[in-house]
């Protein structure tokens, strides 16, 4: 076969094992049985992990954890400055908008996480262009792919036919062309174990009380009764009248008329307080399997709901506890398998799909954040998909505020708090006043002198004109 432009064959494969010396790693039998104690096998009390999967919370904190990953579209990170901002490249961008033929990137991160879950493992195959850039991502099967460790520590895999991923028989690759994604790795580096490693007893016991209510409910939601006989009866009498009873007035012909003779009677048995507890302990199992899966329970209509009503401080937790995990190992797994980092890039995946606050609380958060002057209004103008405006590209503060450096010299300084100052203003004051003083001094001064040269001349004009003669 040929794969990636290399050449693989049946003998090839076996010569890479042969020069290699590949071991295949211990999974401690996760992927064939599992016991939830010592004998339980042979007491016919076995996880299967299949069938564990059709218990309902199961399901459902499987599927809601990959939808809620699913949900949150990649993007492409650059650093301009001292920020990260969204950009795109053409090495990158297509492979993480569509990353095969088939598959959306919600679906695709859905077959990730679901895997992830479902066996501990998450093995996604890179398919290479001529530049040796990756153009697509396939997730395999995780019981058809193995891990092998050669003596040298080198770390191959085993991949079983695969139409969709382009593998037509078996191949072994480095593990350069694979993105292992594992959860909590207990017994080996390389192999993760699944949240059913802890919960698979929990949710069989779901199963089976689940089982039990449904054939309860088929005998119209009657238990049992006893037939029984005034004298001795033999075996084969008695298998004779169980036989007869249950196929006259068993299933649906529950209801009917029964006419005994030869002294027989009918007693049916009643529901226990141990029986009338199903419930309670369907919720346990349950609570146990949310417990695991780190799912609040509310999630998933275990439990009641928070008594508080915010649906971003609920989302958060549910957030921090639960996929962040997920999400974060997402994020490094691409960074480095893709080449991404070594390229000044990085992929972060948007939040906002899943940490969304209710309007009135977006619009208060947005305005504080604009009123602080850490956000310009065209940015908060964004996050309600509103276009920018003319002059809010800047944040805005009020003219009164200080910046921190301004502060700090203040407070470094001989003087912080401005003692020496006043002092000196109010030495300033004194010498303003007797300066005033002195101007109003020379200015009445002034005044005076004025005022007596005006009656001087004033004097001097009447002599004048009493000393002319008449005409």
């Amino acid at each position: 076969m040929k794969l990636f432009g290399y050449e693989f064959s049946r003998r090839g494969i076996a010569r890479v094992k042969a020069q290699q010396s590949l071991n295949g790693v211990d999974d401690r039998g996760w992927n064939i049985i599992h016991e939830s104690f010592a004998g339980a096998w042979q007491r016919d009390v076995v996880v299967d992990k299949e069938l564990v999967l059709s218990n309902w919370t199961v399901f459902s904190c499987m599927t809601l954890i990959a939808g809620d990953v699913g949900k949150m579209r990649p993007q492409l990170m650059q650093k301009k400055g001292e920020i990260w901002e969204e950009t795109s490249s053409p090495a990158f961008s297509p492979v993480l908008r569509k990353p095969n033929k088939y598959q959306t990137w919600q679906k695709f991160a859905e077959s990730w996480v679901l895997s992830k879950l479902s066996s501990g493992n998450a093995y996604i195959l890179k398919e290479f262009d001529q530049r040796n850039v990756v153009t697509a991502m396939h997730v395999l099967d995780p019981n058809r792919v193995r891990p092998l460790v050669a003596k040298d520590g080198s770390v191959y895999y085993e991949l079983q036919d695969d139409d969709l991923a382009g593998l037509d028989e078996r191949v072994v690759i480095p593990a350069e062309w694979l993105i292992h994604d594992r959860m909590w790795c207990l017994f080996h580096p390389l192999v993760g174990l699944s949240p059913i490693f802890a919960c698979g007893l929990a949710a069989t016991q779901g199963l089976k009380i689940q089982g039990n209510s449904a054939k309860f409910f088929e005998n119209m939601s009657r238990p049992s009764g006893v037939l029984t006989a005034p004298g001795l009866i033999s075996d084969a009498t008695a298998k004779r009248a169980k036989d007869t009873w249950e196929k006259n007035f068993g299933g649906d012909n529950i209801g009917r008329v029964a006419v005994l003779g030869d002294g027989l009677s009918y007693q049916g048995l009643s529901v226990n307080a141990v029986d009338a507890q199903l419930v309670d302990q369907l919720k346990l199992s349950g609570e146990m399997i949310c417990s695991v899966f780190h799912v609040p329970g509310y999630k998933v209509g275990v439990g009641p709901m928070p008594t508080y009503q915010n649906a971003e401080v609920l989302n958060q937790i549910y957030y921090s506890d639960c996929i962040q995990v997920h999400i974060e190992a997402m994020e490094a797994l691409l960074d480095e398998d893709l080449g991404i980092n070594r390229a000044g890039y990085a992929v972060e995946a948007d939040l906002d799909a899943l940490l969304r606050m209710d309007s009135a609380t977006q619009v208060k958060t947005l305005n504080e954040a604009v009123g602080g002057g850490w956000m310009s209004p065209n940015e908060a103008r964004k996050k309600r998909n509103l276009p920018p405006v003319t002059g809010g590209a800047m944040p805005y503060l009020q003219q009164q505020n200080y910046s921190l450096e301004a502060l700090s010299k203040r407070d470094t300084s001989e003087d912080p708090f401005g003692k020496s100052s006043t002092q000196a203003g109010e030495q300033m004051k004194a010498m303003t006043e007797r300066a005033r003083q002195e101007v109003a001094a020379e200015i009445a001064e002034q005044k005076a002198l004025e005022e007596r040269t005006a009656r001087e001349f004033a004097d001097m004009l009447i002599r004048r004109l009493s000393d002319e003669p008449s005409a």
